[in-house]
């Protein structure tokens, strides 16, 4: 264990966990959005997260920047950030869509048991993911450069970039339009009710189709974004790449609390300081090994996560 270098680097660790970390709170967002209303861990949100990856690259190469062009100017950079959020997140969002239209709804029509969602999920997921493969003859896919990190704070050792300063705050951003979305609107209480009492709410006249369209909308619609800031700080994207990322973003939501928005937040930011902390101490090597055990844990002390609060319980 290395103690010296986590000292040293203690505050880059923190800040580069935290950007990370906002990546894992957009897309923890989806399985908890899904699990509060439906109980069902959605394992094809990781496939829903890659496609807004790939939809954002090819947006900004058929808008002529790829990898090898230089990057562009402010007024520019803004432009080709707005519209490759735009894009990943309809695509991301219609990919949802369709995962629930196509392989969840004919389930529920049937009330299938549980483990027939959890198959039908794991055979989209991997569906999905060899399609994307296929299309792209199974290799990376370099995003541009369009924020050339920058150094914004500096004190000591530790360096904060305009890039990861970017990433935490429209992970705030988005998260604050959920809740707001969830907790103040007429949808919103909609998607509360059927996540309280699905018999209860469809009495009140709230449509449960329509609301769990919109639930994995909205978690799309999240993936989307997450998408745009990953390959903004990893600069590339393949058709696998969203296994692991999912899994640690499931981990997210559970060490948060499943279920609850804010919980995948917490989760998010949490899970990626603690990952960037074990790689600081026992070496990069351990980096996901440091998300496993920190999944294992929360479950065995503590299963309903940090904050626990269920979607159907949340303020009115």
């Amino acid at each position: 264990m290395n103690f010296h270098a986590l000292f040293n680097q203690f505050g880059d660790l923190t800040f580069t966990g935290l950007a990370q970390g906002a990546v894992y709170a957009l897309f923890a967002l989806g399985y908890t959005l899904v699990y509060g209303v439906l109980r069902l861990i959605n394992f094809a949100h990781s496939e829903v997260f890659i496609v807004g990856t790939f939809a954002a690259v090819m947006t900004w190469g058929w808008l002529g920047i790829n990898q090898n062009s230089a990057t562009p100017g402010f007024g520019g950079m803004i432009g080709y950030l707005l519209i490759g959020l735009l894009v990943a997140m309809i695509a991301s969002g219609v990919t949802a869509l369709l995962v629930e239209l196509i392989a969840y709804r004919p389930l529920r029509r049937r009330n299938a048991p549980p483990l027939a969602f959890l198959i039908t999920a794991i055979g989209a997921s991997i569906t999905i993911q060899q399609f994307i493969g296929v299309r792209t003859h199974f290799n990376n896919r370099g995003a541009p450069e369009l924020i050339k990190p920058k150094a914004i704070l500096h004190f000591g050792n530790t360096t904060l970039t305009n890039l990861q300063l970017l990433i935490i705050v429209l992970a705030l951003v988005m998260l604050a339009v959920l809740d707001t979305f969830i907790n103040r609107t007429r949808l919103g209480r909609g998607v509360r009710a059927v996540a309280q009492n699905p018999d209860s709410a469809a009495l009140m006249g709230v449509n449960k189709n329509r609301v769990i369209s919109l639930v994995f909308l909205l978690g799309g619609l999240m993936a989307g974004v997450a998408a745009v800031m990953y390959v903004l700080k990893i600069g590339a994207t393949r058709y696998d790449y969203g296994f692991t990322l999912g899994i640690e973003a499931f981990t997210a939501a559970v060490l948060g609390g499943i279920g609850n928005l804010r919980g995948a937040l917490v989760g998010g930011f949490l899970l990626g300081v603690v990952e960037n902390y074990g790689a600081g101490l026992f070496g990069t090597q351990w980096h996901d090994v440091v998300a496993f055990m920190v999944l294992v844990l929360m479950l065995m002390f503590r299963p309903t996560g940090l904050l626990g609060e269920s979607l159907g319980r949340a303020r009115a």
